[in-house]
């Protein structure tokens, strides 16, 4: 090989580099570029893919924006002409004066109101303690009612013969029966406290209601799954305990709920057999003035410890609805 041409081969090998150096630099440059020209195009078109809303939707937009604006404008006034028409009606009426002094004397609820909450607190005790009773005891009587064979038709006879009879009786017939009946008994070992025979009698009342509660729920687990956990080999009990109500348990809190809510107002009826809780305490105060302005803060009391308790069972049923919607657990 000649020196000439070793050398020209040489210079093409020292510029073979450059040139490839150049290329890339050039096509950095023009990604660069196109990089910023897409960039520049999605802000003028509001969107990563191109998409630019339409006149005629953002119009629609608009006037559903406007139309809210315009429902909820007219839903406060409307409220509030109505609060008004209520007001004027009331306090407008002849008899105005007298229920006020009667049922709206803020002396007498100043005087009332340590009483009431002392004796609100027996109402909480009964529900605690009532209430989880009342959960395992319905929740015993659904199981025994959705028991399968013929061995257990005698259980399943008498779980429901207990659940419809305590479901028809009313509440208050019940807590007179035990509360008056019991201590004429004379039995030896059993109280004649009309808090504890008032609690038992909440407790076989709202078992019935609540058993039908969980036994809904255990109905409406799919027969499907029962069988799957039969032929991975579970017994019965086991496929009851482990497949079953856990779900039907989760299925059933917002009516649980429900039914914890009236339990914390029917536990005010205690007071017919003398415990003093707060509707008894209050009666006591208003006997001796003849004023009724502390069975009000009694009912308001009661009303301020239901709301939370029914706003969070609303909460927890709309929460489940919209996972069930959208095929997520439930």
């Amino acid at each position: 090989m000649s020196p000439g041409v070793s050398g020209d081969a040489a210079a093409a090998g020292a510029d073979g580099p450059a040139r490839t150096a150049g290329k890339a630099g050039k096509a950095e440059g023009t990604e660069k570029a196109e990089r910023t020209g897409r960039t520049e195009a999605e802000a003028r078109t509001g969107g990563g893919d191109g998409y630019r809303p339409s006149e005629r939707r953002l119009a629609h937009e608009a006037y559903r924006r406007a139309r809210a604006r315009r429902s909820a404008l007219i839903a406060a006034a409307s409220t509030l002409a109505t609060a008004v028409a209520l007001y004027l009606l009331i306090v407008n009426s002849p008899g105005w004066d007298v229920t006020r002094r009667t049922f709206f004397n803020l002396d007498y609820a100043r005087q009332a109101l340590p009483e009431v909450l002392k004796g609100l607190r027996v109402n909480l005790e009964l529900m605690l303690g009532c209430g989880v009773l009342i959960l395992v005891f319905g929740l015993l009587l659904a199981v025994l009612r959705t028991l399968r064979g013929p061995v257990f038709l005698p259980v399943r006879l008498l779980a429901t013969a207990y659940v419809d009879f305590f479901l028809g009786l009313p509440m208050i017939i019940c807590l007179l029966v035990m509360i008056t009946g019991v201590p004429a008994l004379r039995l030896t070992g059993v109280t004649t406290d009309p808090l504890l025979l008032g609690g038992a009698a909440l407790v076989l009342t709202y078992s019935a209601y609540v058993s039908e509660v969980f036994r809904s729920g255990i109905e409406s687990v799919h027969p499907s799954q029962r069988a799957a956990a039969r032929s991975l080999g579970l017994t019965n009990a086991q496929a009851m305990r482990y497949v079953v109500l856990p779900q039907a348990v989760r299925r059933v809190v917002p009516p649980l709920l429900n039914n914890l809510v009236s339990l914390q107002k029917d536990t005010g009826l205690v007071s017919i057999g003398g415990a003093i809780d707060a509707v008894y305490a209050a009666k006591i105060i208003a006997s001796r003035s003849f004023n009724f302005t502390p069975y009000l803060l009694a009912g308001l009391v009661f009303i301020v410890l239901t709301i939370p308790l029914t706003r969070f069972a609303d909460w927890l049923t709309a929460r489940m609805n919209r996972r069930q919607f959208q095929g997520g657990a439930v």
